[in-house]
């Protein structure tokens, strides 16, 4: 384990060298999901077999998540987007670096990538979406349901957890219950400033985006390949929210398929167009 401290908060990092030891083809930052998540979910899915590719992969957990400090207030998405860009200098990532974002992870990815455009080789988002005021109520919503759950009905929350999906995810969901309660992430998150569609066509690196077919959020698949032109969208059939876990095997194919064709080895560090497209599989 690795704790770097940004002289605003402590945060847990993993990174995986290329195996072999030879140089990194690119590098890949791990950003992961809100609540229950924390890097694990990269960890013990995806993130070992993109080392074994030859990619230096990055991973933390975020502020309030896993082994990372959890401050009582501090939760806006800036403070998530300030978070990455504080753990790329402390590990001393000076090149362009793919993002590869679960859930709200790939949110903060977005966000980061409108705010440091020279630092983003390219995106993968899964199941996620941009920041925007749509996205924000419905954050609140999902928030205030957590919290309310947590703070009035926990004992039978966690009970029907337990018999639904098993005790781990239990303990994971008692762990969110506390961060929800016990901090203002549930205000600071629906509160960050928002992104219109003008500030959303300003991404221009290239980008993947990777749906559940029967998730809600697939609907987000035409709007992205409108909104940005470098946009590739791709739906897995059969999948509801939860993709990286459900099918680590796509998610991996699809990533390192990405990666190999925005930026070939023998230009590592040089970004190649990559145009509209929607695949389902």
């Amino acid at each position: 384990m690795s704790v770097l401290d940004t002289g605003r908060i402590r945060l847990h990092v993993q990174r995986l060298a290329p195996a072999g030891g030879g140089p990194a083809r690119a590098t890949v930052v791990l950003v992961h999901g809100l609540l229950t998540d924390s890097l694990a979910s990269f960890y013990f899915t995806v993130a070992p077999a993109f080392a074994a590719a030859g990619l230096d992969v990055v991973m933390y957990d975020h502020r309030g998540h896993g082994r990372s400090g959890r401050p009582a207030s501090g939760y806006g998405l800036d403070a998530f987007t300030d978070d990455l860009d504080a753990v790329l200098a402390g590990l001393g990532v000076t090149g362009p670096v793919h993002l590869v974002g679960n859930s709200y992870g790939g949110t903060v990815a977005f966000a980061y990538a409108r705010r440091h455009p020279e630092r983003v080789a390219s995106l993968v988002v899964v199941e996620s979406e941009p920041a925007t005021a749509a996205w924000a109520v419905k954050l609140a919503r999902l928030l205030e349901r957590v919290r309310h759950e947590m703070s009035v009905n926990e004992s039978a929350a966690l009970d029907w957890i337990a018999t639904h999906h098993g005790g781990h995810t239990a303990r994971l969901a008692k762990s969110a219950g506390r961060l929800v309660r016990d901090t203002t992430l549930a205000r600071d998150i629906p509160a960050s400033p928002v992104l219109d569609d003008a500030q959303i066509r300003s991404i221009r690196c290239p980008v993947l985006a990777l749906y559940g077919a029967e998730s809600d959020l697939a609907e987000q698949a035409p709007r992205l390949r409108e909104l940005l032109p470098r946009c590739t969208t791709e739906l897995v059939p059969g999948l509801r929210h939860s993709v990286l876990v459900e099918a680590p095997g796509r998610v991996r194919e699809a990533v390192l398929d990405w990666v190999a064709r925005v930026v070939p080895p023998e230009t590592a560090r040089t970004p190649v167009a990559a145009g509209p497209e929607v695949r389902s599989r």
